[in-house]
């Protein structure tokens, strides 16, 4: 009897959302697909990510939603057009997993948690027959070509017919996303840009011993932030010991960090009562105090305590609270020097990775034919907001495709 021809075997590394859909669309088409991870279960960072509630995209309209994609918007935008933000939608309810869209526009699972999307996506990967090697390292490869993998039963080689690397960036090395594929690609000739932290803290030199003991943590809840010189954006951030994190300074990451690369150092502007123009601010500031403290006047005239009024009373020229008119001007727009980013491993994800000059359009490295890349360890960022797992989940997809168009199938 002849042979029976033997269908391609993929292997997929990295258990994240783009290694998992790269292997969805690959068994889908028939294909024996192994996913290897490292750590003893997969979708470690996606299933922290989801604990304060698992925002998956965004319903913004399309334009503006490839916008947040900065540099990389028109590189990324074949890819999101190929699996929208409804698409990712559709796909999610197909699990069994209803989502809604929350005040803000994010869209959320409709029990909010990241749990049960997981469970049911690794039910139908392994109905397809794919195969999950948790604990399973990638080391690089042998010389006749085979994956290197260190096992809980020693170093194994692996042979694949194409293989998709979906190892994610540089952040939360603790979950798995540590950057050690740089050096074992940059030993390949392949081009990869500085992993840097992005949605990350910021430094601010000197807090004051009071303003670290009585208000790291505190949330500074609807405020206005911009960079010096740009449009202000309203949100929340909080204190913390060494600086300012949180939703709205994450949303400014990217501009932050290239104006300290090239100034040393950001000027941040905060409008701490961005819902009152500055004339009603000083009329109300204008007015006599009496013998209360201008503690309590800033409480009963402008409903400024707390967080806020500490943060004014630690950034402001202590005569400034002499003089209402400058006070005002100080409270719509406060300045906040910050330094430096705070480390690689802190940040929600990375920037940098794998140059999109380095793959071909489906996503296939120049440098090694039938090895394809995707997920957060190419090189592009994005604010959060559900905008980092559309493009995992976009990439992985469209890596998914390219294997099976390079196998010819």
């Amino acid at each position: 009897m002849p042979a029976q021809p033997r269908s391609p075997h993929v292997a997929v590394i990295g258990g994240g959302p783009a290694g998992l859909m790269a292997a969805e669309v690959i068994a889908r088409a028939g294909l024996v697909v192994d996913i290897y991870d490292a750590m003893p279960s997969v979708g470690r960072k996606f299933l922290l990510a989801g604990v304060g509630g698992m925002n998956i995209t965004h319903s913004e309209p399309f334009e503006p939603f490839v916008g947040r994609y900065r540099a990389r918007a028109e590189t990324l935008r074949p890819l999101l057009e190929a699996f929208t933000p409804d698409d990712l939608r559709v796909w999610i309810h197909r699990l069994g997993i209803e989502t809604f869209v929350g005040s803000s526009g994010r869209v959320f699972p409709r029990d909010m948690k990241a749990a049960p999307l997981l469970r049911a996506w690794l039910k139908r990967l392994r109905e397809a027959d794919v195969r999950l090697h948790t604990r399973h390292r990638w080391l690089g490869w042998r010389d006749d070509g085979a994956l290197r993998l260190a096992t809980p039963e020693g170093e194994q080689a692996i042979h694949a017919d194409a293989t998709v690397l979906a190892l994610g960036g540089g952040s939360w090395a603790r979950l798995g996303s540590n950057g050690a594929w740089v050096p074992l690609l940059a030993a390949q000739g392949v081009e990869i840009a500085p992993l840097q932290p992005a949605n990350c803290g910021f430094e601010v030199p000197g807090w004051s011993d009071h303003l670290c003991q009585r208000f790291a943590g505190a949330p500074l809840k609807g405020i206005g932030l911009a960079l010096d010189g740009a449009a202000s954006r309203k949100g929340e951030c909080v204190l913390t010991e060494w600086g300012v994190e949180g939703s709205l300074v994450y949303a400014l990451s990217a501009s932050i960090r290239e104006r300290i690369v090239d100034d040393g150092e950001a000027r941040l502007v905060l409008d701490l009562l961005p819902d009152r123009p500055l004339d009603n601010v000083a009329v109300a500031l204008a007015k006599p105090r009496g013998s209360q403290s201008m503690a309590r006047h800033l409480a009963r005239q402008l409903k400024l305590d707390g967080a806020k009024a500490a943060l004014l009373r630690e950034l402001a020229p202590a005569e400034a609270f002499a003089d209402p008119a400058r006070l005002a001007m100080l409270i719509k727009a406060l300045p906040l020097v910050v330094v430096r980013s705070r480390p690689l491993d802190e940040a929600i994800s990375s920037a940098g990775g794998v140059t999109f000059e380095a793959l071909d359009k489906g996503l296939m490295l120049k440098a090694l034919p039938g090895v394809f890349c995707a997920g957060e360890m190419l090189d592009w960022e994005a604010p959060t907001g559900g905008y980092l797992l559309t493009a995992c989940f976009a990439s992985g997809k469209a890596a998914g495709e390219g294997v099976l168009r390079w196998l010819e199938l």
